[in-house]
């Protein structure tokens, strides 16, 4: 859960429905961000704005970790589309086409989350999130269901995965290759084999 104290006048922008609990000083309100590509992609088309004083508890839909992310106001980010949970109002997002390839293969749809600005962005996990820093050249292999939020280039491209990737998600090989530099987090779960093995413990019932 995320635990925020707000300073009289100031604002936290925060993915809708996330609010657990906020003292009855916070003011609330909703804010609408219509766009025709986040009508067709089923991208976010609003968020909640929170104004202090008072305190406020946000928490994603699912469990895991809330990480912040220090955004320095040069440097682009690009978020998960499950990913984002908060930010200051210093820091902007938009939604962006990352290329059909990508789209595809990726694991995080046709369009992401670019942010930008200086503040704080809170992004959210299922499991738990570990980060690498990548240095100038450097590569990192990351399977597609595990992305959260990076700012290093990266292409999808097919590898001999000898049954060690998860073969629904990755269609057998399908893994997301970062080279620095850049930062990038990870989850520890991927939701498509979380999902699966759920089913599979599920007891069928029959007609």
């Amino acid at each position: 859960m995320l635990y925020l104290r707000l300073q009289p006048g100031y604002e936290v922008k925060a993915k809708p429905g996330s609010m657990v609990a906020m003292d009855a000083t916070v003011k609330i309100r909703g804010k609408l961000k219509f766009s025709v590509k986040k009508m067709l992609t089923g991208g976010e088309m609003s968020e909640s704005v929170f104004t202090g004083p008072g305190e406020v508890m946000l928490a994603p839909e699912t469990w895991g970790d809330i990480v912040p992310i220090h955004l320095d106001g040069q440097t682009q980010w690009s978020v998960g589309k499950d990913a984002f949970l908060a930010c200051t109002t210093g820091v902007t997002r938009s939604t962006k086409s990352q290329g059909l390839g990508k789209a595809l293969f990726s694991g995080e749809g046709l369009f992401v989350h670019h942010v930008m600005g200086a503040g704080i962005m809170w992004v959210t996990s299922l499991g738990a999130i570990f980060s690498r820093t990548l240095q100038p050249g450097e590569q990192w292999i990351v399977d597609n269901g595990h992305l959260v939020a990076w700012t290093a280039k990266y292409k999808v491209e097919r590898v001999d995965a000898g049954g060690f990737f998860s073969g629904s998600h990755t269609d057998e090989g399908l893994v997301c290759r970062f080279t620095g530099p850049g930062i990038v987090y990870i989850q520890t779960r991927n939701p498509e084999t979380l999902g699966e093995w759920i089913r599979e413990q599920v007891p069928q019932t029959t007609q």
